[in-house]
């Protein structure tokens, strides 16, 4: 199964913002199922996005923290640059549309 970029994004995103220490956190901030965020994070990790480490110096063994690869860091730069011509495209699409339905709506008139 692909990950689709907006789940990417998210993911990436939420994890280069702050020290997620557990799946269920970017569950929450993402506002994806617990198993999407599994699967998502676990592709991640396969192809070097994302790694998971331990804090070595901690006294609780199970602490932990998801980290953005220089590879991941990459990765975001690239989908927000294309999310961003994305959604710049829709604008324009949606604005003439907008003056479409304005202008057929004058006609009517």
């Amino acid at each position: 199964m692909k990950i689709d970029i907006e789940t990417k994004y998210k993911v990436l995103d939420v994890v280069s913002k702050s020290k997620i220490s557990n799946q269920r956190s970017i569950a929450d901030k993402t506002k994806f199922s617990l198993g999407k965020v599994n699967y998502v994070v676990n592709q991640l990790i396969e192809v070097g996005f994302l790694k998971f480490e331990n804090f070595k110096n901690s006294e609780n063994k199970k602490n932990y923290v998801y980290i953005l690869t220089p590879s991941g860091l990459s990765e975001k730069i690239k989908i927000t640059q294309s999310f961003i011509e994305r959604k710049e495209q829709e604008y324009i699409e949606l604005k003439a549309e907008i003056e479409a339905l304005k202008a057929e709506k004058k006609s009517e008139i």
